[in-house]
């Protein structure tokens, strides 16, 4: 069984819940082992936030990290997350294992290379590939990705047009100049699925009004569905294989211009870097969200 580990802004954008539902169920279907989620924006209530849907889905053993560093995130207004605070209100921040710690814990610990999943702001996986060796392995960051991690799926940049700008990597200096590192630094393939990929694709609009996930989207102001950014990203790396999943790729290397995000792109077929283009209508991703959601 494929192993990953999630990581997730959690307050800025609602997706994130819908895309946290689909690992649930993949994970408690057996599809996948979902090891554990690292938060890479702090506010009051994430982690309280966290375990509280986790709880609604009845999933209890996922490891739970969060960057605290990441603070100056709290300017971020968060919508749905004191409502599901509300499920574990025992959890505090301090609840939680340093978020870089964590994918060196999970990824030296794990019996089978482990895959990565990102869907927020990139400080944590840079942190965690350019970590140096420590009590949990003799390995560097860089060392252990090579060693033990197979693949890294990203939800960021915006790959239609050459210095194109998306959220993940231009919101704040602290993710635009860690981007450039993952890119520059990575030794392993990366797939790339951008905002312009995700965008019309609306998920969520098919749920019971007594659906946790539904009151999530409703709190955020999207009680209609939502863009599918990152449950898009989600369900192409359970699938595994971009073909089947229903997209095209691009392959070459990408760059993020760490000054404000900007992303290029050069392709070239012996590239370790790929981004994915859409192959049917935006039906064909929104029911194969809304079929593992509902």
């Amino acid at each position: 069984m494929r192993s990953f580990i999630l990581g997730s802004d959690w307050c800025t954008d609602c997706d994130d819940v819908v895309a946290m539902r689909v690992l649930c169920r993949a994970h408690k279907a057996g599809e996948i082992n979902l090891l554990g989620v690292g938060i890479n924006t702090c506010v009051d209530v994430s982690v309280a936030s966290l375990y509280g849907f986790l709880a609604t889905e009845g999933v209890t053993d996922v490891a739970v990290g969060i960057d605290m560093k990441s603070a100056d995130a709290r300017r971020f207004e968060p919508k749905y997350q004191p409502r599901l605070a509300n499920y574990a209100p025992d959890k505090t921040n301090a609840d939680a294992e340093d978020a870089v710690r964590m994918y060196r814990r999970l990824i030296a610990n794990s019996p089978t290379r482990v895959e990565i999943l990102e869907i927020g702001f990139t400080q944590v996986i840079a942190g965690a590939l350019m970590s140096q060796p420590d009590d949990i392995s003799p390995l560097s960051g860089i060392e252990l990705f090579r060693q033990k991690v197979a693949k890294v799926w990203m939800m960021a940049g915006k790959w239609d047009e050459e210095g194109g700008k998306e959220y993940n990597f231009c919101c704040h200096q602290l993710t635009s100049t860690n981007a450039t590192t993952f890119c520059d630094n990575c030794p392993i393939p990366v797939t790339f699925l951008g905002w312009e990929v995700g965008n019309t694709v609306i998920s969520g609009n098919e749920l019971p009004d007594d659906d946790v996930l539904k009151q999530a989207l409703i709190d955020h102001g999207s009680p209609n569905g939502r863009s599918s950014w990152d449950p898009m990203l989600v369900v192409l790396a359970i699938i595994g294989n971009e073909k089947a999943a229903g997209y095209s790729v691009t392959r070459g290397r990408a760059r993020v211009d760490a000054s404000d995000g900007s992303n290029y792109f050069t392709e070239n077929a012996a590239g370790p870097h790929q981004y994915v283009t859409k192959l049917f209508d935006d039906s064909y991703y929104q029911k194969q969200i809304n079929d593992r959601i509902s």
